[in-house]
Order: C-alpha cells, then structure tokens, then sequence
C-alpha cells in the first residue's frame, strides 16, 4: 500500500460551523433459500457495456436543472396490468424485509396498497402484519413474486439478499425500490443494472440523503462554478465494522428464524448472532463494511455534483491488515475519475473508521466527523447530509448564491411512487446508483488484494490484477442464479 498524501495548509473554519452527524443505517433481517442447502458454484455473469454519460458542463448543468438530478428519462412499463393506473389511484406493493430500514421503507410506502409482507424471521412478519391485515405474508420472497396483483418491490433486505431478490422482481416485471448497496459483489450489480435498463422499469436506490434539499444546494454550488473546477474530492465517515474473528461456536438457530432463507445463495456457513439479525455487516460472506454501507450515502453527492461514473483506478493507500472473513474497522482507498466533457480529472479519496483528510484543520475534524469536501480551484466545499459550508470563509463574505435549479424532491419514496403512476423519472435510477455501487465496492476489492487496479468497466475486469475475480463476480450455491 502507498503512503497517503502529505497534509497541505489546513483550512480555517467559520466559528460557528454545525456539527456533522453520521448517521448509521440499520439493515433488516429477511427471506430466501432452500431448505436443502447445496455446495457452492460459481457463477459467471456476461455484462454489457453500458452506455457513457460524459457530458459536456453545460449540457450536465441543464440536464441536473430538468431532471432534479435523474440519469436519464426512466420510461414505464407495466408488467402486470393493461396499463398505468391513474395517479390518484394506488399501488399494489410487496415488500420484502419489513423490519430495520425495511421498516422504514414500509412507512415510507405506507400509503400505497401493501398486499404482500415477507420477512425470514417470524416476530418482524407478525409485528408488520398487525399493521397491514390485508396482506398475505410470506418468508420465501419467490412465493410473494408469485402473487400475481403486486405491481411494485421493496426490497430492504442484507445486502447478500439483494441482487436475487432484485433481479426476481425485474424478470416479473416489477418495478423497483432497493435498499442500499444496489448488491453485494460488482457482478451482481451490473446484472441488475443492465436488467433494469432493457426492461424499462421504474427504478430507485434507497440513498434517501439524495432527496434532501441539502445535497441540491451543494451540487447547485459546484456545477456553478462556485469553488472553480474540482480535481480533487475526500469524503470521510466516522463509522467502523468488522475487525472480529469468526466465532467458533455454533448456537441453535431461534425457532422464529427461517435461518436457510435468510443465508439466501450465499454458501452455508452455521448460524450464530454474530451475523444475525443486525451484525451482518462485519463479514464479507453478508456485506462490505462502512464502505458498502456509507459509500453510496456520501460518495452520491460528488457523483451527482460532478457527474462521476466509472472510476480509471481504484487503490488502497491505508488500512489494517486483509482478514479472510471480516471487514476492516478502518480504511483509506483512493478513486480516479476520468475528465468529463470540460470538467477536469478527479482523484476521490475515501476514509472510514474514524480516519480524516489531513488537509483538515484540527477544528474542522472536530466538527465534521463524517462529511465530503471538494476542492477547487478557487476554494473548497465542504458538506455532511444537512450542512454546507464554503472555505475559506473571508473569500466568500460577499458571494452571492445561485438562484435554487434543482427543484425541491417529493420525497425519495414519493419519487419512486408518483414515476411509476406519471411516466416520470425518480432521481437515483440504478443508470445512476447502479455506477455508484460498483465504485463503492470497488474500493472493498481493491483493499483485499492489496493492489491498484486498472480498471475496465465494458468487461468488468481489473487488466492488471486477475486476483481481483474472486472478490469481483458473484459465486452462489447450487439451486441459486441470477
């Protein structure tokens, strides 16, 4: 690994600056696989090449004012009614995982017609039935796909679960909102993405920071020309996962967990709380760490403000050593971003487990404990989901602000709602998130082999580093494909 670059000149902070906040997601417990757990496969997945959205500046700035930050028009196709209902008229939803964020998402959706539950464990399914008695319930969520009136898919799952359940949903003809990391692996995710795109279905990554008015203001800043170009971007969260041994023991599965369901395709490994219902996150077998947590919550707003896709090289500069099963408690990984029409190159550095950039005076790292700042060429911007701040503060006493252009969001779950009704576009499609996944998880794979990847995105491969497969594509035991 490489040395992180030397700190610069730190930047001066406003005496009165908010404190940021991280705010930590709780992922659900959920349903999927067979009772008759088979060994493991592997899966091949063939990918195609998705279509590049480098735009010039002044077509981006235009399309982010039309589109309040959509990639792309998301046309609508119903799969199981003659046609799109009218707007007053409500959805028949199922919902897969309605505990933890899926329980969030449940309310959030709340006010559609909820004719499906589905959940792995018994208690989170009776608790959410009580609420909707008009649903039929389920903990397999191919048995809900079966049930033929559902229109749309909540998917709050652990992110081992996503890509299976998705990607069922899509061949339905569902459309589709899913929790984020859009997947576990890269494989999984390009599968979804391109499944999504030919079946022209309303889609939404559940990075509900997005539909906040703070985010509007920073990217509105940035495409403005506020700071100058920006060839320069760290984003930092104060969260930590993993750094634990895997437990030895094996404790009998509670009778309320449908434990063979909750695995899902990933390869048999012996039930322990350590991993369900909520610790999941500490292990690759199940997810990624802070990096596929946050990643798709803070590196959103560089890739909506400078129009960011799919990074050249990914590197790790810093971390602890790789552990076989757990995720790293801390980490530093840096991105690069080709130009973008007349927008420079980009380097994004990422921090996690309470390291910071050192370009960072020590009140700032005091006051923003997680956050993203862009770096300019005639200042900087730093942010966290409900803050903004421009540095330094003496160059910008007599700025005056762009008039707003993004327009103020419906609500993440409204968006997703009123598109599939309308014909219109949700703000964070998986043309957009799905992009977003794959960097944030390219990261993770770029620290397990300990090398700079090269990276190409048409074939999903890293050219210089053929080790990188075994932690790139999706491997699922027998019974289980995408």
């Amino acid at each position: 690994m490489v040395p992180i670059d030397s700190p610069r000149r730190p930047l001066t902070p406003r005496p009165s600056a908010a404190s940021a906040r991280s705010e930590v997601d709780l992922i659900l417990f959920l349903p999927i696989v067979p009772p008759n757990a088979q060994p493991a496969r592997c899966v091949q997945c063939a990918v195609q090449t998705p279509v590049s959205r480098l735009l010039p500046r002044r077509s981006f700035l235009q399309r982010s004012a039309i589109a309040a930050a959509g990639v792309g028009c998301v046309r609508v196709q119903w799969g199981f009614s003659a046609s799109a209902p009218a707007a007053n008229n409500k959805l028949n939803l199922g919902i897969i995982g309605v505990a933890g964020r899926g329980g969030d998402n449940l309310r959030g959706v709340a006010s559609e017609n909820i004719v499906a539950l589905c959940d792995v464990d018994d208690h989170n399914l009776a608790a959410a039935a009580e609420k909707f008695p008009a649903a039929k319930t389920y903990n397999d969520f191919r048995r809900l796909l079966d049930q033929k009136e559902i229109e749309a898919v909540v998917v709050s799952t652990p992110d081992h679960t996503h890509a299976v359940a998705a990607v069922g949903a899509l061949k339905s003809g569902r459309h589709l909102y899913c929790e984020k990391p859009l997947t576990r692996t890269v494989s999984e995710c390009r599968i979804v993405t391109e499944l999504a795109r030919r079946k022209k279905l309303v889609t939404q990554l559940g990075t509900q920071i997005h539909a906040e008015n703070n985010y509007r203001r920073v990217v509105e800043l940035v495409q403005t020309g506020a700071i100058g170009p920006v060839s320069e971007v760290h984003v930092w969260v104060n969260v930590a996962y993993g750094g634990k041994e895997r437990p030895q023991d094996t404790p009998p599965v509670p009778p309320h967990l449908h434990y063979d369901l909750w695995l899902g395709p990933v390869p048999y490994v012996p039930y322990h709380p350590e991993w369900v219902p909520f610790a999941w996150r500490n292990w690759w077998a199940f997810g990624g760490g802070g990096l596929a947590d946050f990643g798709c919550h803070f590196m959103d707003l560089p890739f909506w403000a400078l129009g960011l896709s799919h990074p050249l090289t990914i590197e790790p500069v810093d971390g602890p050593p790789v552990h076989p099963d757990a995720t790293p408690p801390w980490l530093i990984v840096r991105y690069e971003f080709p130009a973008r029409g007349d927008q420079p190159p980009v380097k994004l550095t990422w921090y996690q487990g309470g390291k910071q950039p050192g370009l960072l005076s020590e009140e700032l790292a005091k006051q923003w404990r997680s956050g993203v700042l862009f770096v300019g060429a005639k200042g900087s911007l730093i942010a966290n989901y409900s803050h903004h701040q421009l540095l330094p503060e003496k160059d910008f006493e007599t700025f005056v602000r762009p008039e707003p252009f993004i327009k103020k969001s419906l609500g993440h779950h409204k968006e997703w709602i009123d598109a599939i009704k309308t014909g219109g576009q949700t703000s964070c499609p998986f043309d957009y998130s799905g992009p977003l996944t794959e960097a944030a998880l390219l990261g993770n794979v770029a620290f397990r082999t300990g090398k700079k990847l090269e990276w190409n995105f048409e074939t999903l491969r890293a050219v210089n580093c053929r080790e990188a497969a075994a932690f790139i594509q999706h491997r699922y035991r027998n019974g289980w494909s995408i």
